[in-house]
C-alpha cells in the first residue's frame, strides 16, 4: 500500500490544532538573525566555561540539543554537576514573532516519520542547538551532590560553553553496561571516558535517593518506525538505558534546582506536576492480584517498593506493569506556582519543587522558565505577571495533550502499515485503557496499540489477555483486536 505518511502528518497536526508551516514574520525574524547573531563572547556576567570537558549523549539522529554535561569533582566526596541549556531566549526575545509562534504552538511534536519543530529548524537544530564545537551561549544549572547522594544546592547563570562530544544513548549505554565498546570518541580520550564514569556513578546514585523517597521504579517500551523510502517496514522497541537514565536523572536534579532557585527568589513560575492518581483504587486492586497489599490512600513509597518487587520477580513482564501504572496515574499538567503556595508536587518522582527548564528549544514552558531564571540573575522584576504565567500554563497543558493525540494517531497509522500483513494472527496483550470510548490494548511483541472490539466485557487496565488481530487501517490508523 502506498500512502503518503507525511501528508498524514500535517493533517493530524491541523486537525489538532497546530500550524506546521511557520509564518512569513518568523522567516524574516530568522533571516534577521541570521546576518546580526547575539555574541557568543564572555563578558560582564556571561562566564567562559569554554575550556571544561562538556558532552551531550541524545538519540542517535537528533540535532535539536537542549543539554550538555559536565561533572568537576569537589572535596569530601562532593561533587559539582553542571547542566549547560541552550540560551534560546537570547535568540527569540519575548512577544518577537518567533515567541510568539512558539506560544501557540508550545511544543515540538514528533510523529515518527517527521518532527515538527516548535522553534524554526535553523535555531532547534543550528544556532540554539548545543551542537558539537561551537561555541554556544548557555543557561548553566549547578548542582552540588554530596558523597550522600543528596542535591545540597543549586546556582543557576549564564555562560559561554563549547560541547566537546556529541554523543548517542545507544553507544554510550552500551559501553556503561560492558554490552559494547566505547564508542569512537569516548574510546579516543581517557578524560572522556572518566568523565562519563563519573556522572553514570553520580546520576546513578541521585536515582537510588529519588527511589529511597517513593520516586517510582517505571520502565517503558517506545515504539520506533523502520521507515524505507517513505514506506513503514517494521517497528522497533526503544529501551532505557545507562545512558538514557544519566540524563534523565541530571534534567530531573536541574528542575529540581531550577524551582527552588525561583522559590528562594519569591518568584511565581510554571511547575509541572503529576497529582495524586486518580485511579489508585485500581491500582491496588492490580496489587493485590500479585499478591501484594498496598494502602488505601494513595502512597508513592509503598507504590514503588511494589514495583521493584515486581521488577525483581518478573522483569520480562514489567514494562508491561509500568505502563499500567502511569495509565491509571494520568498525565501530568503544568500549573501556576505562585511564590509561598503549597506546593502540589510530582506523584510520580517523589519531589515537591518541580519544574520545565531544560529543554527550551522543544517546550513553551522551558523558555519561558529560562526568561525568568535570567532577570533573578541579572537581578530584575519577572518578565510575567501571574495572570501570564497561568494562561501559558493552561495552553502549555492543552497542547501538550493535542501532540499526545497526534503522536498517538501517527503511531497507529504507522503500526497499521507494519502490522496489515498479520490479519489473523495471535498475540498476548495487556488493557491498557478503559473509558466510554473503548477499551484498547498494547500487543506484547511487537508492542503495538489498538482497539479491542470483540470481547472486551469484563475487562480492565492491567489485565493480561489473548487477542487476534482484526483490522489494520493506515489511513484511519484504526487497529482492531477481538480477544481470543
Amino acid at each position: 500500500m502506498s500512502l503518503d505518511l507525511n501528508a498524514l502528518a500535517v493533517r493530524a497536526m491541523r486537525d489538532h490544532g497546530f500550524e506546521p508551516d511557520f509564518p512569513p514574520d518568523v522567516q524574516a525574524q530568522v533571516a534577521d538573525l541570521a546576518r546580526h547573531p547575539p555574541a557568543a563572547s564572555p563578558s560582564g556576567t556571561l562566564r567562559d566555561l569554554r575550556n571544561l570537558l562538556w558532552s551531550s549523549i541524545d538519540n542517535d539522529t537528533s540535532r535539536d540539543l537542549d543539554q550538555a554535561e559536565v561533572v568537576i569533582p569537589g572535596p569530601n566526596g562532593t561533587n559539582r554537576v553542571l547542566i549547560a541549556i541552550a540560551d534560546v531566549d537570547a535568540f527569540a526575545g519575548k512577544q518577537t514573532p518567533i515567541d510568539r509562534h512558539a506560544a501557540s504552538e508550545t511544543t515540538t511534536v514528533y510523529t515518527g516519520v517527521r518532527m515538527f519543530p516548535m522553534l524554526p529548524e535553523a535555531l532547534s537544530t543550528g544556532a540554539t542547538s548545543l551542537l558539537e564545537s561551537g561555541d554556544k551561549l548557555s543557561v548553566v544549572t549547578e548542582v552540588v551532590v554530596g558523597a550522600d547522594n543528596l542535591a545540597q544546592s543549586g546556582l543557576v547563570y549564564r555562560a559561554v560553553i563549547r560541547n566537546k562530544a556529541q554523543l548517542a544513548y545507544n553507544g554510550v549505554g552500551a559501553w556503561l553496561e560492558g554490552r559494547g565498546p566505547a564508542p569512537a570518541k569516548v574510546a579516543a580520550s581517557a578524560d572522556l571516558q572518566a568523565q562519563l564514569k563519573l556522572q553514570d556513578r553520580i546520576a546513578q546514585g541521585l536515582k537510588a535517593e529519588r527511589f529511597r523517597h517513593g520516586a517510582l521504579n517505571i520502565e517503558t517500551l517506545e515504539v520506533r518506525a523502520v521507515v524505507t523510502n517513505g514506506q513503514v517496514t517494521g517497528v522497533e522497541n526503544e529501551q532505557t538505558n545507562r545512558a538514557t537514565e544519566l540524563i534523565e536523572n541530571f534534567m530531573i536534579a536541574a528542575n529540581e534546582a531550577v524551582a527552588r532557585q525561583l522559590d528562594r527568589a519569591k518568584r511565581s513560575s510554571i511547575r509541572r506536576v503529576v497529582r495524586t492518581p486518580k485511579r489508585w483504587d485500581r491500582i491496588v486492586q492490580l496489587a493485590s492480584g500479585m499478591g501484594t497489599h498496598l494502602p488505601a490512600a494513595p502512597d508513592s513509597k509503598a507504590l514503588n517498593d511494589f514495583l521493584c518487587s515486581r521488577k525483581t520477580a518478573d522483569p520480562e513482564h514489567f514494562a508491561d506493569l509500568s505502563l499500567a501504572v502511569l495509565k491509571l496515574m494520568g498525565p501530568g499538567e503544568y500549573v501556576l506556582e505562585r511564590a509561598g503556595d503549597p506546593a502540589i508536587g510530582h506523584f510520580g518522582l517523589a519531589v515537591e519543587d518541580y519544574t520545565h527548564s531544560t529543554a527550551p528549544n522543544r517546550r513553551f514552558a522551558d523558555l519561558v522558565t529560562q526568561r525568568m531564571l535570567k532577570a533573578v540573575d541579572a537581578g530584575q522584576p519577572s518578565p510575567y505577571t501571574d495572570d501570564e504565567l497561568r494562561a501559558i500554563a493552561d495552553a502549555c497543558t492543552r497542547k501538550a495533550d493535542e501532540a499526545r493525540k497526534v503522536e498517538r494517531e501517527m503511531t497507529k497509522r504507522i503500526s497499521a502499515m507494519a502490522m496489515m500483513h498479520r490479519i489473523g494472527e495471535m498475540f498476548d496483550a495487556i488493557v491498557t485503557g478503559v473509558s466510554p470510548k473503548g477499551t484498547f490494548v498494547r500487543v506484547l511483541t511487537p508492542h503495538i496499540e489498538g482497539m479491542l472490539v470483540h470481547g472486551q466485557q469484563g475487562v480492565d487496565v492491567g489485565d493480561k489477555i489473548r487477542v487476534k488481530l482484526v483490522r489494520a487501517d493506515v489511513n484511519s490508523g484504526y487497529i482492531d483486536f477481538s480477544r481470543g
